[in-house]
């Protein structure tokens, strides 16, 4: 039997488990592999203002980043990807790949420096769930990380080049969306009648996207008109999230 596990991440609204991308990833692989997890929101904490998240605890073992995270439950034999083809296995990473380098820095932008959204739904969210100093502090230090991050992962820099950067980065998450509309097809599941870490991926960046109520956005109308991903969104969440109250 598997050892017990402590996953720390940020806590859920919206009707999802968590708000947070990578902690989605997490508590979904978590699900299709059946893992004994106990989820510790870390809002009111003062771990807040640091945020590693997710943060995975089991023993002596403390694993943070998604990906370490699944890599660490597949070698306690909790692995959702074990019927994976060689191929489908190299096919799972060049699409995660995909995301990081297209949609990623379009959800960055989306949720914390698109100004409508971050004043108006990011930004308070954040605040709200964490202490008085840090409410003030929280979010805007994770706005200051997610701009950084998209100069880094697009290579542009300064700062003030952030808005020169935005046509692209939404033409490229939207190429990003209708490839993997355009993979998923009718199908359920990317790689036959089982969820794996691909889905699982797919899930963590797009539930935010479909589930939060955005005053702006471009990348969420798109979503809309692929109803395969929407569907898949819904499905996961019917089927694993169902009898789970949001946590947070």
């Amino acid at each position: 039997m598997a050892a017990a596990m402590e996953l720390r991440c940020w806590g859920g609204d919206w009707g999802l488990p968590s708000v947070h991308t990578d902690s989605l990833i997490v508590l979904a692989y978590a699900k299709f592999c059946g893992a004994n997890v106990t989820v510790s929101p870390i809002d009111w904490t003062w771990k807040t203002i640091t945020a590693s998240v997710p943060e995975l605890f089991c023993g002596d073992s403390t694993v943070q980043e998604p990906a370490q995270i699944l890599n660490f439950m597949r070698k306690q034999r909790l692995n959702a990807d074990y019927e994976l083809t060689a191929r489908q296995g190299a096919d799972t990473m060049a699409y995660i790949a995909l995301l990081e380098e297209k949609l990623r820095p379009a959800l960055l932008h989306t949720f914390w420096v698109d100004a409508e959204n971050y004043a108006n739904l990011t930004r308070p969210w954040f605040a709200s769930r964490s202490p008085f100093p840090l409410n003030f502090l929280v979010p805007c230090r994770h706005a200051n990380i997610a701009l950084s991050r998209i100069l880094l992962t697009k290579g542009e820099a300064p700062l003030h080049r952030i808005s020169e950067m935005e046509g692209k980065i939404y033409s490229d998450a939207k190429e990003c969306l209708n490839l993997l509309s355009y993979r998923l097809g009718a199908a359920k599941y990317f790689f036959g009648n089982s969820p794996t870490s691909l889905d699982a991926f797919v899930f963590g960046f797009l539930a935010p996207l479909e589930k939060a109520n955005l005053p702006s956005s471009p990348l969420l109308s798109h979503l809309r008109q692929l109803e395969n991903l929407t569907g898949f969104c819904d499905n996961i969440l019917a089927a694993f999230f169902s009898s789970d109250r949001p946590y947070g």
